[in-house]
């Protein structure tokens, strides 16, 4: 590798370094302690100085130096890590360079042309090199120490790396940790001791940052059942977040497939870079923040002043803009940001320099002054261009005074088939504007003190959401500004103007079709709030049937899940239909990430947040209730249906009004509150089924008091009449509390333990699934628990091993995880052939040999061109034991059709025989010690021949091969006497002069024969030994009568096994026992080293 040139002393390097080659003007070395006479004390002293520290003499173990005659200065210009490679870069020197410095007639313009020439390699290096980090020398350097010591295929991408201690017990080993794209690895040599640690990214089971006695703060990693420890003074922090990142994306892209979305910056694995990843994380931060859409993404970020007219002083925060975002973040605690879309922004006032200011103006007569932005005219240009940009017609929907009424709804011909312009609470339950009862004085109360705040703070996309609208939503929402506000709140506002038509055209679209999705919605419609008078029609029914149809129909890999119908159900009573769609597109995709899908993982990630969140706050109940899984089962449908399903729909309501503002912390809050709420009676159950009853008895008696719906509408609770239930509780009491106890929960501090918590539940569910396929294939093989576990573990790894280096693998392209999961990985045939080359048992072992692809062939029973665990184990189990390998010798001689049954010769002419079934049979009758054997086709010379060369090739580098050449030499040369003997016996009978020419045309078989025996002191021959006589023999049979064809060259299966059955050597070497457990240890070694394969 070429080097940017340095200058170095070698007085001080005198000690480590070794001349080998020099000329003139140009110094090959050799670092001490590599090659020959490299061992004793100095090798050990050279090897720990190489791995801690960080310097380009101190890294490849050769180098070359350029110098000049009259000069003691020595540069440094190319390193290698092996003979060959330094090698190569100086004989290029020699050829390209050593003549061209003849011409120069000073030193200083010989090392100016050598310094120029090298730099020149560099940058072309650079324009293919995917490598671009800020230090591109430093990285390159850490990149060789990385494909050296660890030996990952070339196609591992090297993200980053940092100097660490990993921690043995109490021993702390400093070392280098490099993170790559699919893989963990840590490498440390101190006075002898190598320590050498590859984890895959997607055997992580936890990933957190911890403290103890003897470390302030450190990394965790447990994978394998190991826990792991790293620490480092500095970047710590850095480290973490990449390593949490890197962790997220494996698992995005390996295991949870449905749910992986393909995004610029991680779209491809070769091109992941440690920038990249950082960018991705402050825009996911960025969006989840702020509600914005997927699309969008942080493109820059300025310190700055706000005026806050409300408050009348300008707070200090950050400006983030984005593509179609203008957004403001306050940082001095007063919990103050706004979005402001660029559609809606009418002008950019020229920028004040005097206190480096810009006003943005934007529709409804506002205006936004930012101060003290150290590049505001810049910054003013870019909104300026953005805008100019985004003012198209689909942007001029929105309107000054009601921001609302951005809905754009087309009915249609058909009624029944009419879009809903009208939330169904207005339809079914219009507001009495003259009835002046307690509640609805105290509703109107809400809506004045809500139009107050829209004056102060502004109303629509452009509203200031401070400490103050939390307040009022925890207070409760008035029903008529509920829509709005839920719009408002989840950022469906926003996609709702950016796509005009869109729901009205996936209606139009989802009409009439019929899947899975629509059957399972068509059962769920009449079972969502039955007991409200909207769903006992037509017309609230078929807004539900709609929504429901066109998000299936737009997110086919979510579909419909259960849930989703009651949530819609309640979307639909407060918005109208176009934006209860939207809403529920921003709860499924953005709000509850992996909530609706076939495994529900996000709601169990929830969960298990929520279980650490009862450690943390609950003690009490953490001490009398070890096992906190209960929990998990019974919240389920809190965090499913956000507490719709167990509370009253005038109270839940309530739940959804802070769900909208504030997300999943809000259902995280209100879940503590509830186990505290019923602490006491909680602590004194005995049982699981008694604390059921206590938090349903409590649900029920959960009511809204200040609600102003008429009891036709409100739902009974189930303990009214029961003497002894449970005082009544307000929900907005409830909620309250639950703000002012456990409201100091961070959504920052929410996400962290989101992804941590992600990782093992994820695994969790990996190894329920690994579980439940060894004990289904446990009952058709022979091997143990224990070496299938190992088994599946290869095989699971192989197939991540064609997922890791591209996009664009069978394995991922094809995943179906509706599959069941003995189909959730599977290989194709260049993965399988791979794995089987590790697994097999004989020495023979090329993985382009027809010997893999006849067995593929063989076991792909569905012939999709893939094979599951099952069938692999079955290839194992079966083939690679005993004598039965001969039948799958014998058997894929023939050319296997597309259906995968062989058609038996036309001489037996009685159908055809499925290959499998014919295998397990025989199997049985075999243990069974039966004689029976069915008749398979005969195999023709062609055949014969392959047969041969496959035993050949099998008995290659065995220690008796030689022994078992001619044991096969003798089964060939006694076939051919055998089909002779039959060809002879199936000619008609002739005159006795006709004698003579028979024996003649039996002499090529008979020379066949003896050519077998007399190679058996040349086995490597020995396979063309059959092709020759085979086809000569056939040749002469043409020619000693015209009935003769090729079909009558051919053997039968009883032939062939009578004939292996004969060799001794033969019989011992099928028969001879394979160390199972020896032979997964040395595939897992082995496995990461094969070359990768695309």
């Amino acid at each position: 590798m070429w080097l940017k040139p340095e200058e170095i002393l070698l007085k001080n390097a005198f000690k480590l370094w070794v001349t080998e080659k020099d000329n003139e003007y140009f110094v090959l070395q050799r670092r001490r302690g590599y090659g020959e006479g490299g061992g004793g004390l100095t090798g050990l002293l050279v090897g720990t100085l190489d791995t801690v520290l960080d310097s380009t003499s101190k890294v490849a173990p050769f180098r070359i130096l350029h110098h000049t005659p009259d000069s003691q200065v020595y540069w440094s210009i190319a390193c290698g890590m092996s003979q060959k490679e330094i090698v190569q870069h100086w004989d290029w020197l020699q050829q390209n360079i050593m003549r061209t410095l003849s011409v120069f007639d000073s030193s200083e313009d010989i090392t100016s042309f050598v310094q120029g020439k090298i730099r020149g390699l560099i940058a072309e290096e650079g324009k293919t090199s995917l490598v671009l980090e800020e230090d591109p020398e430093k990285f390159r350097e850490a990149l060789l120490r990385f494909e050296k010591w660890f030996e990952l295929p070339q196609e591992e991408k090297l993200v980053t790396y940092y100097s660490c201690s990993y921690w043995k017990g109490k021993v702390p080993c400093q070392g280098w940790l490099y993170l790559s794209t699919n893989f963990l690895c840590f490498y440390s040599y101190l006075l002898g001791s190598e320590i050498k640690l590859v984890i895959s990214w997607d055997e992580v089971w936890r990933l957190e940052k911890t403290s103890n006695v003897l470390l302030t703060e450190s990394i965790h990693v447990l994978a394998h059942g190991e826990d792991h420890y790293f620490s480092m003074l500095l970047h710590l922090n850095e480290t973490f977040v990449i390593m949490e990142q890197l962790a997220d994306y494996s698992i995005k892209r390996l295991f949870d497939k449905e749910a992986f979305q393909r995004e610029p910056a991680l779209s491809d694995p070769l091109q992941i870079t440690k920038r990249g990843l950082e960018a991705h994380a402050k825009s996911d931060q960025f969006r989840t923040f702020f509600r914005l859409p997927k699309e969008e993404n942080l493109l820059e970020v300025h310190e700055s002043f706000l005026w806050v007219p409300f408050s009348h002083y300008n707070t200090l925060g950050k400006i983030c803009l984005s593509e179609n975002y203008l957004c403001f973040a306050s940082q001095d605690g007063s919990q103050c940001h706004v979005i402001i879309p660029m559609r809606e922004v009418v002008n950019v006032e020229k920028p004040d320099s005097s206190s480096r200011a810009l006003t943005v103006c934007v529709r409804g007569k506002r205006a936004l002054r930012f101060s003290e932005v150290r590049d505001y005219q810049r910054l003013a240009n870019t909104i300026r261009s953005r805008c100019g940009i985004s003012a198209s017609p689909q942007h001029s929907a929105s309107t000054e005074d009601n921001p609302e009424d951005v809905t754009l709804m087309v009915g249609q011909k058909d009624s029944s088939k009419a879009v809903s312009t009208e939330a169904l609470m207005t339809v079914f339950h219009p507001q009495d504007v003259e009835n002046l009862d307690p509640k609805m004085l105290k509703e109107k109360m809400k809506e004045q003190s809500w139009n107050i705040h829209f004056s102060e703070y502004g109303r629509g996309t452009s509203m200031f959401f401070t400490r103050k609208t939390r307040d009022l939503i925890v207070r409760g929402v008035p029903e008529a500004l509920r829509g709005e506000l839920w719009m408002l709140f989840s950022g469906a506002v926003n996609d709702m103007a950016t796509h005009p038509g869109y729901y009205t055209e996936l209606v139009e679209q989802s009409l009439g079709t019929s899947t899975l999705a629509t059957d399972e919605i068509e059962r769920d419609l009449h079972r969502s709030l039955p007991e409200h008078p909207a769903f006992q029609s037509d017309t609230g029914i078929s807004a539900l049937r709609r929504v429901l149809t066109a998000y299936a129909y737009r997110n086919p890999k979510i579909g419909y899940c259960q849930a989703m119908n009651i949530l819609t159900s309640v979307l639909l009573l407060y918005a109208k239909e176009e934006e209860a769609f939207w809403l529920l597109v921003a709860v499924c995709e953005r709000m509850l990430p992996d909530y609706f899908n076939r495994r529900i993982i996000g709601a169990l990630v929830d969960q298990a947040v929520f279980e650490d969140l009862i450690r943390e706050n609950l003690p009490q109940l953490v001490e009398h209730m070890t096992d906190l899984s209960f929990f998990s089962s019974v919240s389920l449908s809190w965090f499913l249906t956000l507490f719709i399903s167990v509370l009253p729909i005038e109270s839940a309501v309530n739940v959804v009004d802070c769900f909208f503002y504030d997300g999943i912390k809000a259902i995280l809050q209100l879940g503590l509150a509830v186990l505290d709420y019923n602490m006491e009676a909680l602590i004194s159950c005995h049982d699981d089924a008694e604390a059921v009853t206590i938090l349903n008895k409590f649900f029920d008696s959960v009511t809204n008091k200040d609600s102003p719906l008429p009891p036709t509408v409100q739902q009974a609770s189930v303990g009214n009449n029961d003497k002894t239930s449970h005082p009544k509780v307000d929900i907005s009491e409830l909620i309250r509390e639950a703000y002012e106890k456990y409201g100091n929960i961070r959504s920052e501090e929410v996400e962290s333990s989101r992804k941590r918590n992600k990782l093992y539940v994820i695994q969790t569910l990996e190894d329920t699934t690994k579980q439940n396929v060894i004990r289904v294939v446990s009952q058709e093989v022979r091997f143990t628990a224990a070496q299938l576990d190992e088994l599946y573990n290869l095989f699971k790894r192989q197939h991540f091993r064609c997922c890791y280096w591209t996009m664009k693998s069978p394995a991922l392209l094809h995943h179906d995880p509706s599959l069941a999961y003995l189909e959730q990985y599977q290989l194709g045939f260049q993965q399988f052939s791979v794995l089987f080359s590790l697994l097999e048992p004989w020495a023979f072992c090329s993985t382009k040999s027809p010997l893999s692809l006849w067995i593929f062939r063989l076991i792909d029973e569905n012939q999709d061109g893939l094979v599951n665990f099952k069938e692999f184990c079955c290839a194992l189990g079966e083939f690679a034991r005993s004598l039965l390998f001969t039948c799958c010798l014998y058997i894929p001689a023939f050319d296997l059709p597309v259906d995968g049954v062989i058609r038996k010769s036309p001489e037996r002419g009685r159908g055809k025989v499925d290959l499998q079934a014919y295998l397990k049979q025989w199997q049985n009758e075999i243990l069974k010690k039966e004689e029976t054997i069915k008749d398979l086709p005969r195999i023709d010379q062609t055949q014969f021949i392959q047969f041969s060369k496959t035993l050949y090739n099998i008995f290659h580098g065995d220690p008796e091969e030689e022994s078992l050449y001619r044991a096969v030499a003798h089964v060939t040369s006694l076939l051919l006497r055998m089909e002779e003997v039959g060809r002879r016996l199936q000619e008609p009978r002739s005159p006795p002069e006709s004698t003579k020419p028979a024996s003649t045309a039996d002499s090529p078989a008979a020379a066949a024969a003896e050519e077998e025996e007399e190679d058996e002191s040349s086995p490597k021959e020995a396979p063309t030994t059959p092709e020759s006589s085979t086809t000569t023999g056939s040749h002469d049979s043409q020619d000693a009568g015209p009935d003769l064809t090729e079909t009558e060259w051919s053997f039968s299966f009883e032939q062939v096994l009578a004939s292996l059955l004969n060799e001794p050597s033969l019989v011992s070497f099928f028969e001879r026992p394979v160390d199972v457990h020896a032979k997964l240890g040395q595939a897992k070694v082995a496995q990461l080293k094969l070359k990768a394969n695309k």
